[in-house]
């Protein structure tokens, strides 16, 4: 058992655990409705239900936590997520009451970039951008196998940053934010201005396949936005890899069209970084908080 531990991804609409054991190996899953509707005690109430189904009686396993938003070093309490009940609650500190242990809690972003470089698509990789791109933009940077959050807990928040000044606002106040032009919310908004017709993400890729005109100029646009934003990060960062997650990362067309509009705007005769498809899909996460606390309890 000492090498075993638990990791919970906690999600705008489920929250999943997993048991691990040594090698990376998954001993047990556990998923459940978020129902943040609910509000934030019933939340960490769902979180105490993963734990306790994971757990067994067996006695209480390190435990790592992958949450939208991060902890602010200013008091403590959850920034930036967009599961907006969670913002302004002492989530880390309630979580270790709670559950009665010490609790390993990052950004999920961060615990998909972790989970990628470790058991994923940039194994072996010293420097990764491990990115989200679905209902929300997020990401997360791996330096010699560790996340780097920076002093501020703001570290790969590429979704945040502006390319746009007179684009859509933003839940996080701003307008023309990454996650504003990028997420699925957005291709689905703009796709929608364009032609008045009510359409998820997948549904605007459908019609771009099908060789509709209008889709085919929204997603180019979404395209060349995608390229400018990543071009900003690569031009910073200068990672090895860039692994892409989320559900949009599941569209063929990003990894054909994608690296000619990221190159037509880096500082650099070339894109020699490769942007890779994840491969562990929707795990990625939760496997991820698994690790963290895994090389904490290692040291």
């Amino acid at each position: 058992m000492s090498d075993e531990c638990l990791g919970i991804d906690l999600g705008g609409t489920k929250i999943e655990g997993v048991r691990m054991g040594p090698a990376g190996r998954v001993l047990h899953r556990y998923r459940i409705p978020t129902n943040q509707e609910d509000g934030y005690e019933a939340i960490l109430d769902r979180i105490r239900q993963v734990v306790s189904e994971l757990e067994g009686s067996g006695g209480r396993l390190p435990l790592g936590i992958g949450t939208p938003g991060s902890i602010s070093s200013r008091d403590g309490t959850l920034k930036n997520s967009n599961t907006q009940c969670l913002n302004g609650k002492r989530l880390h500190e309630d979580l270790q009451t709670l559950l009665e242990r010490k609790i390993h809690l990052e950004n999920d972003a961060n615990c998909f970039a972790l989970a990628e470089s470790k058991l994923g698509a940039a194994r072996n990789s010293a420097v990764v951008f491990g990115v989200i791109l679905g209902t929300g933009v997020g990401g997360g940077i791996i330096l010699g196998g560790k996340i780097w959050s920076g002093p501020q807990h703001i570290a790969g928040e590429w979704g945040h940053h502006k390319i746009d000044d007179r684009g859509h606002l933003c839940y996080c106040g701003g307008r023309g934010c990454v996650e504003s032009r990028l997420s699925g919310p957005a291709l689905s908004q703009s796709y929608r201005e364009a032609t008045g017709k009510a359409s998820d993400a997948a549904g605007v890729v459908q019609d771009l396949r099908d060789g509709h005109s209008e889709a085919r100029e929204v997603f180019s646009g979404w395209i060349q936005n995608f390229g400018r934003a990543m071009a900003n990060v690569i031009n910073i960062l200068d990672p090895e890899v860039v692994v892409l997650g989320g559900g949009l990362s599941n569209i063929d067309e990003i990894y054909e069209m994608g690296p000619p509009a990221i190159a037509a705007h880096l500082f650099n005769d070339e894109l020699c970084t490769p942007i890779m498809r994840n491969e562990l899909g929707d795990s990625a996460g939760v496997l991820g908080a698994a690790l963290l606390a895994k090389s904490t309890t290692n040291g």
